[in-house]
């Protein structure tokens, strides 16, 4: 598995957040095999940027989305999990893009219950 999270620069703790994110994966029997981050507002303009829309149909930055699935293709990865909350429309289009399974944290949280 992939994790993929969307982070404000200001987030100082996405790295603990996405360590928890690989604890729940392995609790389920997964191995997380890289992780992807994109921060908000860290280059390219920085703090400006924090306020422009980002794309709703991906979560990521064109760059980032292609990235990732990149990473999924060459690993032959099964599912990309985010860090995120995701519509139901973004697990779709991202999972296309991917051509894996594409989940929120959250759903793992909740098959776990």
């Amino acid at each position: 598995m992939v994790l993929v999270g969307l982070f404000s620069a200001k987030d100082h703790g996405f790295v603990a957040k996405l360590d928890l994110l690989a604890t729940l994966v392995r609790a389920h029997g997964g191995r997380v095999v890289s992780r992807h981050v994109q921060r908000r507002g860290v280059s390219h303009g920085g703090a400006a940027k924090m306020t422009a829309p980002f794309s709703r149909r991906t979560l990521l930055s064109p760059g980032k989305a292609r990235e990732v699935a990149q990473a999924c293709r060459a690993a032959e990865i099964g599912i990309a999990v985010f860090a995120n909350p995701l519509t139901k429309h973004q697990q779709i289009v991202l999972g296309e893009m991917f051509g894996c399974l594409v989940i929120s944290g959250e759903d793992l949280f909740a098959s776990g219950r």
